[in-house]
């Protein structure tokens, strides 16, 4: 059993893999709650497929990766400000133009950028080849983000669950909004070093989904979230190890396979003990 657990560890780059997934899952964790309540869900998606093409410029002009990310992340969440503000389409249309038309032309950069990299790992995650200066960069990342949001955590809770008290404590909820947003697009650079654009979301969204199901208090959804995010990172890893499949995809099965059991059998929320639930208030009642 010790031998398992410490031979992938004896390899330089599955300890990086190894803390560039865990960091990457603990801050989306957190972040996740917030999306969750708000309902933010596709924004996370839009965000996180938009930064493609920020990242493929930063490669051509040789600027790091996360600073392209991140000016294509907030381009992309002003650009649906815009399209929401100034015409009638909604916000999930707005929402779905943007990040469509913006992960289309990554696409597209990628396909006519000369390079002796493969691009593509941009899109499906390359954990395995996380370098120390990779590591470093999601580090630093991440520990701004969470910073922000454990200082700001009382006053973006408020605006997720009521943005109209927001106004009237003297708060302004769009400029919250816009942080919240801001810090989605930092997120999801962290992220994309781990599993690449087209898993973040789900990196994104599947903890606080699952710490959501498990309690009713917030507070505990911003312990639970990133300690079950962590948790499936490190089962991912080590799954990817011995059964040598792709370790990014193996991150998120996990957390999927975490989520698929507590959709059944959470005690309060559970499909599951739902059914024997009120299998039990209709014995009583016929008693």
């Amino acid at each position: 059993m010790i031998e398992l657990l410490t031979d992938p560890l004896s390899y330089d780059f599955m300890v990086r893999a190894m803390a560039t997934a865990v960091i990457a899952s603990v801050v989306c964790g957190v972040l996740s709650c917030w999306l969750v309540l708000i309902g933010w869900s596709l924004m996370g998606d839009a965000v996180s497929h938009a930064v493609l093409p920020g990242v493929v410029l930063a490669y051509v002009v040789g600027a790091p990766f996360a600073l392209g990310a991140v000016i294509f992340g907030f381009l992309a969440v002003g650009l649906i400000g815009l399209v929401r503000d100034t015409s009638r389409i909604k916000e999930d249309a707005a929402i779905g133009i943007v990040f469509t038309t913006l992960f289309a032309a990554g696409l597209v950069l990628i396909s006519v950028t000369p390079s002796q990299t493969d691009l593509n790992h941009i899109i499906f995650g390359n954990l395995l080849g996380v370098s120390s200066a990779d590591l470093a960069q999601v580090a630093v990342l991440a520990v701004l983000t969470l910073a922000v949001l454990l200082f700001k955590r009382r006053d973006f809770t408020l605006y997720a669950f009521d943005p109209t008290q927001v106004h009237a404590v003297g708060l302004n909820p769009r400029l919250l909004g816009a942080a919240l947003l801001g810090l989605l697009a930092l997120t999801a650079v962290v992220a994309l070093q781990a599993v690449g654009v087209v898993l973040v979301v789900a990196m994104l969204i599947i903890p606080g989904s699952t710490a959501y199901l498990l309690t009713d208090r917030f507070s505990r959804m911003l312990l639970i979230a990133p300690a079950l995010a962590a948790g499936c990172a490190v089962a991912g890893i080590y799954a990817s190890y011995y059964l040598d499949t792709a370790t990014g995809p193996m991150v998120v099965l996990a957390q999927g396979a975490v989520f698929t059991l507590t959709y059944l059998f959470s005690p309060r929320q559970g499909v599951v003990g739902r059914a024997v639930s009120a299998r039990r208030r209709r014995r009583t009642a016929a008693a």
